[in-house]
C-alpha cells in the first residue's frame, strides 16, 4: 500500500469511528487529531470521496504576484531570437509593447528558465595583416 493509500485509510478509519460513535470530540482525542483536521477531512470526503483525503500540499501552484505567462514567453522569445540582455528586454517591453517590468525580473525569468547566460561571443581568429608595401591591390 502507498503512502497515500496508508493516510487516505487512517482518514477513513476516523471517520467511520466518529459514526458509530457519534461523538467527534471524543474520537478526536482517541487518534490524536485536531477537531479543525477532522471536520476539514470530513468535508472532503463528502464532497469528493475518498479522492478528497489525500493530502495536497499547502501551496498554490502558482503565485499570485508571478508575472503572466504571456510575458515570460515574450521574455523567451526575445532573448532566444535576438539575443537580449535583460536591460534591453525591458527596453524593448516598455518602448513596443508597453509593458513595464523590471530588469531583476526579467533576469529571475531567464534563469528559471534555465537560458541565464548567452554564449560568449567568439573571437577573431586571424589578425588583421597589413599588406606589403608598394603593393597597388591593397585597399585600406
Amino acid at each position: 500500500m502507498s503512502k497515500d493509500g496508508r493516510e487516505i485509510a487512517r482518514k477513513l478509519r476516523v471517520l467511520r469511528h466518529a459514526d458509530m460513535v457519534g461523538d467527534v470530540s471524543k474520537t478526536c482525542r482517541y487518534f490524536g487529531v485536531g477537531r479543525s483536521s477532522f471536520y476539514r477531512w470530513r468535508t472532503a470526503y463528502r464532497k469528493q470521496g475518498e479522492a478528497g483525503l489525500v493530502n495536497q500540499p499547502p501551496i498554490p501552484k502558482w503565485h499570485a504576484n508571478r508575472t503572466p505567462i504571456e510575458i515570460e514567453e515574450k521574455v523567451l522569445y526575445l532573448r532566444s531570437q535576438y539575443h537580449l540582455g535583460p536591460m534591453r528586454i525591458v527596453w524593448y517591453l516598455a518602448h513596443h509593447h508597453d509593458i513595464k517590468i523590471s530588469d531583476a525580473t526579467v533576469a529571475r525569468m531567464l534563469k528559471r528558465n534555465g537560458v541565464n547566460r548567452l554564449p560568449r561571443g567568439t573571437r577573431l581568429s586571424n589578425r588583421f595583416e597589413p599588406c606589403p608595401p608598394f603593393r597597388f591591390e591593397c585597399w585600406d
